[in-house]
């Protein structure tokens, strides 16, 4: 795996073009910083150079830039990140998801919500790229791997940024750009597909 660069960025932003895919220009960094404050997230760094290079917005894309000027597309946007936790929570309220690592299960729903809530704000959070495809904050560094999640079914669909694009959108990743091999573990999330995988 190597760090993602505007050059790779401009070669993989090539491929997606080839399977119809729309891009405006990149983001500023004065974009990037006001977006971060916006949502309150930070984007890894391999997803801030692809994002600076230029900026999809063919749909199930998140329009980073439209949401700086309408509060309808913040809306949209605050509701894709809130989607992993809301699913984790109605898989709760179903009786189908309880990590071990929780200990033991509280008897009444609401105090299920509350334990599970204060775990959450110590994982990392899940940055939306397309459809239900997430790549988490943190580490705050690149290669991170890009998940599926549909409520408690996570999946890792790219052991980093680069091979997430090829698997999604079906295309061989050209020459000489080298994908993570394995994918990094990521606190909870990781779980989430082992337990899946079990």
């Amino acid at each position: 795996m190597e760090d993602m660069t505007p050059k790779i960025a401009e070669t993989i932003i090539q491929e997606l073009k080839k399977k119809d895919i729309v891009f405006e220009k990149g983001l500023t960094d004065d974009e990037i910083a006001s977006i971060q404050k916006l949502f309150n997230i930070i984007f890894p760094p391999d997803l801030t150079v692809f994002l600076q290079t230029a900026l999809p917005v063919s749909e199930k894309f998140v329009n980073w830039r439209r949401a700086l000027l309408s509060e309808r597309e913040q809306e949209h946007i605050v509701s894709r990140l809130e989607w992993p936790v809301e699913g984790i929570l109605f898989d709760i309220s179903n009786d189908k998801f309880w990590p071990e690592s929780w200990n033991s299960k509280p008897p009444y729903l609401e105090d299920q919500f509350e334990v599970a809530k204060q775990h959450f704000s110590t994982y990392p959070t899940l940055v939306p790229i397309y459809s239900h495809r997430y790549i988490p904050s943190s580490p705050l560094e690149s290669g991170n791997p890009v998940f599926s999640v549909y409520q408690s079914d996570i999946i890792c669909y790219g052991n980093d940024l680069a091979a997430y694009f090829s698997n999604e959108f079906k295309f061989d990743m050209p020459d000489p750009i080298s994908v993570a091999s394995v994918p990094k573990e990521i606190p909870f999330w990781t779980t989430c597909v082992n337990m899946n995988n079990s």
